[in-house]
């Protein structure tokens, strides 16, 4: 017998597994509520039975039927973005079974840099003069290359490839290259990030370089980059993570320590995102104005991920904790805001035991992002036992494990994914799209949460990746799907690959990236959409005779951009 995968209101994304004897239907969208109960609506690429429970929820799971009985559909409710074509790799296949064998077959066979959005600084495509990119391009010279790092602003892009080299590019790079160039040789660079001026390179050993932009400060200054070493550090112990805002920056070590610098040449951090009390321009200490500075704030127990926006910063610690500081004019640090104290400069927990059903949920914070004016994080935690009259469903039994995501911040451009548009939140609000996601896992036989593999932000949107159940092998029928990636938020500078400018304030499907087909159209493989690669081992070269990598397609929101890379 094969347990009911039980799913909730939103469109919950499951990839179709393929069962013994059967064919298991895992989409479903909201269905009315109906007290009488017993309607069959919404079908969504094959039966599902909705079902009212007391209190007017509504519980919706899939069908199974043999093979050879499966019924014909003849209506789908879900609405997709309209058909748009894209430039396909030269070489690629047209004849794939289904588009997400198609888009691993291309990433696989093909690897390079897709990026769309803002093109004001020639970034998302350097040899176009359009001021927009509407829809997924590939950058051509990065075709047939694999990167460490990507990063992308509207006016510079910067890239590390796969021996470690710095590449950059854009308008405020050069005014008259437009061509990706190599300008940091011989460091190993392991990650980058990007301030409003600034390049922080964080290599291999450790060590962090402070690049700037614009090649013509490089030149001048000699030497094309200053080193940021943290004082004090312990035996072996080094950097291993970066992240900066437009004038800050974090450093993790591999003790768990962080340390905050100004990361831009133009402003010093002023908004209390260093982390620092009273630390500002006038009060910095003698010696170097980006020198680095422990945040002892967060010496309480070890730290395990940082993230930054624009003017605030986020950190995440080994049991679960999340404190945040900086700007919170827009209530992005997740605290209630005083507009007479919009600064907050010292880490100050989260309050995840405040969030709704926290006094039954004993929730821990499992990751962070940040980006513009945006937080985000997610938690998992035990199901509660019902309260009096509440309906029992079953795949919601008391002590099942739920994953949430959460978000706070500005929204007025639909960049919190909650479906409202707000100026600013007072507390973090649940992306109901992106919680309480469920999957059955064919290996352990049986029903577990869909968590997130990650989010990443740009300024005004923002991109999930599920760490949905995936199969690499493409060459095998129906074998061959990635794991999903939805965009939401602003669409100014189309950055979120519609093809449109409306912004879309929760997360949504675009259409494969290579693809000609239209997105959510049932096929072969189920209904076409985005999905990104996941790691997995090739052979790169012609025709597949060289070396083995492991290579998985990562997304990057940058500002106002968007990019989809192949990641070594």
């Amino acid at each position: 017998m094969v347990t009911p995968v039980i799913l909730r209101n939103a469109l919950r994304p499951v990839h179709p597994h393929r069962l013994r004897g059967v064919t298991s239907i895992p989409w479903v969208r909201h269905a009315s509520t109906n007290p009488s109960g017993g309607s069959y609506r919404n079908l969504i690429l094959g039966l599902v039975g909705v079902g009212a429970l007391s209190g007017g929820a509504v519980v919706a799971y899939p069908i199974l039927f043999p093979k050879d009985q499966a019924p014909k559909i003849e209506k789908a409710e879900i609405v997709f973005e309209e058909p748009r074509k894209t430039t396909r790799p030269k070489g690629s296949r047209r004849d794939s079974a289904s588009p997400q064998q198609e888009q691993l077959q291309n990433t696989l066979e093909h690897p390079g840099v897709y990026a769309w959005g803002s093109n004001a600084g020639k970034v998302v495509a350097p040899d176009s003069s359009d001021a927009v990119i509407k829809t997924p391009r590939r950058i051509p010279y990065f075709d047939g290359q694999v990167l460490r790092d990507l990063k992308l602003d509207r006016n510079f892009g910067v890239a590390v490839t796969e021996k470690g080299d710095l590449v950059q590019w854009g308008s405020a790079f050069s005014k008259t290259e437009s061509s990706p160039t190599v300008t940091l040789k011989g460091k190993n660079v392991a990650k980058v990030a990007i301030s409003r001026d600034r390049i922080i390179a964080l290599s291999s050993d450790g060590s962090v370089y402070s690049v700037p932009v614009a090649a013509s400060d490089q030149q001048v200054a000699g030497q094309n980059y200053r080193t940021l070493k943290p004082r004090n550090l312990g035996w072996r112990e080094k950097i291993v993570d970066v992240s900066s805002g437009l004038d800050h920056c974090l450093m993790l070590t591999s003790n768990g320590r962080v340390f905050a610098a100004a990361s831009s040449s133009e402003e010093f951090p002023s908004r209390g995102q260093l982390g620092i009390h009273n630390l500002t321009w006038r009060t910095r200490p003698e010696g170097p104005y980006d020198q680095p500075h422990e945040i002892t704030a967060l010496s309480k127990s070890p730290i395990k991920a940082i993230a930054t926006g624009d003017f605030h910063s986020l950190a995440l610690d080994t049991d679960g904790n999340a404190y945040s500081f900086g700007d919170n004019s827009s209530g992005q640090l997740g605290l209630p805001m005083d507009p007479s104290k919009p600064i907050i400069d010292t880490p100050s927990p989260l309050p995840v035991e405040k969030l709704p059903g926290g006094s039954r949920v004993l929730r821990k914070v499992t990751s962070i992002a940040a980006g513009g004016l945006n937080s985000f994080f997610t938690t998992e935690g035990a199901q509660p036992t019902p309260e009096p009259g509440q309906a029992l469903v079953p795949a919601r039994s008391p002590g099942k494990l739920v994953a949430e995501t959460w978000a706070c911040g500005e929204g007025i451009y639909g960049s919190l994914g909650t479906g409202k548009w707000t100026h600013s939140s007072t507390a973090p609000t649940k992306i109901k799209a992106l919680s309480d996601l469920f999957e059955f896992d064919e290996t352990t036989n049986s029903v577990s949460p869909i968590r997130l593999a990650y989010i990443t932000a740009g300024t005004t949107h923002a991109c999930a990746v599920l760490n949905n159940t995936t199969s690499a092998s493409p060459s095998q029928a129906y074998a061959g799907y990635g794991e999903d990636a939805l965009l939401w938020g602003g669409n100014e500078s189309y950055q979120l690959g519609t093809g449109k400018r409306n912004n879309i304030n929760a997360p949504a499907y675009i259409a494969p990236l290579d693809g000609v087909r239209d997105v959510g159209t049932v096929g072969r493989g189920g209904p076409q959409r985005f999905q990104v690669t996941p790691k997995t081992t090739v052979r790169l070269g012609e025709g597949g005779g060289g070396r083995k990598v492991n290579v998985e397609q990562r997304v990057e929101c940058g500002r106002f951009t968007t990019a989809v890379y192949s990641a070594v």
